[in-house]
């Protein structure tokens, strides 16, 4: 029997843990059931279990038939859910408002506790799994949680592996590349302090609305002007405040902007801070007024090693088929905190095609997790293990 004969076996078990997962959304750092549910399973599977890592992340350790090669594989998987109000009707949508799995995190979750299973039950592999199940995904950084609470020191690894389920791709596909995956992500906040004033006597006041638009316009040249055309960039703005809508004929003192910028390679990065910078200081300084930058770095671009994501196309060709790998896949302009243990340790982030209906892709408040994927997501990652680690 294969791997994913074996695991196809415990498909009901799955999805009803699945779907229990998620009717009950939890936000990063606040997962105190799925963590309890996490355990619970890892505890019944006969595995070594260590919780509150990173604040609500879950470690399971479990060791093979033979342990002479003194090798350990990382398999991670994220726990949190959405701030999204969920828009489906069927029976195991949120019962929680405001939060949903938007993104199919229980769905990872589940795979991972899938793949726990089959290893416990077999242990046909020669040296140590560490089950990853990790806490704030979704803009807390919990993967660096993890670490900075001693993740890779406490349970040392040689390669770690993740994987993200992809709507666009046709269930039962996996896709990846040799390198760089998803890209590098910062945060800017823009504030323009001006003079208010009355609408009818603008010539008193020194308008923050005409700075912020010169800006906006300006921000959009980062990119066009200053970064070699082949490398890749995003200047993106998402929040505007100023004034008050019912505030008839009064110029605001002070206007907040917030946006994102993308990037891959460092000196990008170091581009795009720089001209955000410089801009926002000499359009201030032109008109008069206060463009005052706060910019954080939030996650690095997650960039795969050749060797194991080799050992993804193996493995998933041996399991699915050359047909259903797709091994040069374009890479994307998300970002992932998986690339912080990318940083620490070899390793590779994979996507799995799980389909889904036209408009409804990842963070939709109709997004649903295909259940019919399950098995070949646990499958790929315990047949990870049984790869690297044979006996």
């Amino acid at each position: 029997m294969t791997i994913l004969e074996a695991i196809k076996q415990d498909h009901g078990a799955l999805t009803a843990i699945r779907r229990d997962l998620h009717a009950h959304p939890e936000l990063g750092y606040e997962e105190v059931r799925t963590s309890a549910i996490v355990a619970d399973q890892l505890r019944a599977l006969g595995l070594e279990v260590h919780t509150g890592i990173g604040r609500t992340g879950v470690v399971g350790v479990l060791r093979g038939q033979r342990c002479d090669s003194n090798r350990a594989i990382g398999l991670r998987a994220d726990m949190d859910a959405l701030p999204i109000a969920e828009a489906n009707g069927f029976d195991h949508k949120s019962r929680h408002a405001g939060r949903m799995h938007g993104c199919g995190h229980d769905g990872h979750t589940t795979m991972l506790l899938g793949a726990a299973r089959h290893l416990a039950a077999t242990r046909a592999f020669d040296g140590t799994v560490v089950f990853i199940f990790q806490p704030g995904e979704e803009g807390h950084a919990g993967a660096r949680a993890m670490i900075e609470d001693g993740l890779f020191i406490r349970f040392p690894v040689d390669a770690v592996f993740a994987l993200h389920n992809w709507p666009s791709m046709p269930p039962g596909t996996v896709g990846l590349t040799r390198g760089p995956m998803m890209a590098g992500i910062d945060r800017f906040e823009l504030t323009v302090e001006g003079v208010g004033g009355h609408g009818a006597h603008p010539h008193q006041a020194n308008d923050p609305i005409i700075v912020a638009s010169q800006l906006i316009a300006a921000l959009q040249t980062i990119v066009s002007r200053n970064v070699n055309p082949l490398q890749s960039a995003v200047v993106s703005l998402h929040s505007l405040q100023a004034g008050a809508p019912s505030a008839l004929s009064v110029i605001p003192a002070e206007v907040r902007m917030s946006g994102m910028v993308k990037w891959y390679a460092p000196a990008v990065q170091e581009t795009l801070q720089r001209r955000l910078t410089d801009i926002a200081h000499g359009i201030g300084l032109a008109f008069g007024t206060t463009a005052r930058l706060d910019y954080t770095a939030l996650y690095p671009p997650t960039i795969n090693t050749p060797i194991e994501a080799e050992a993804v196309m193996r493995v998933a060709t041996r399991i699915l088929g050359p047909e259903h790998v797709v091994q040069d896949l374009e890479p994307s302009m998300g970002s992932e905190d998986f690339a912080f243990m990318l940083r620490e340790r070899p390793g590779a982030y994979f996507r799995l095609g799980q389909g889904g209906a036209d408009g409804c892709f990842l963070h939709s408040p109709t997004y649903d997790f295909n259940d019919d994927v399950l098995p070949i997501g646990a499958a790929m990652f315990a047949g990870l293990v049984e790869d690297q680690m044979p006996l």
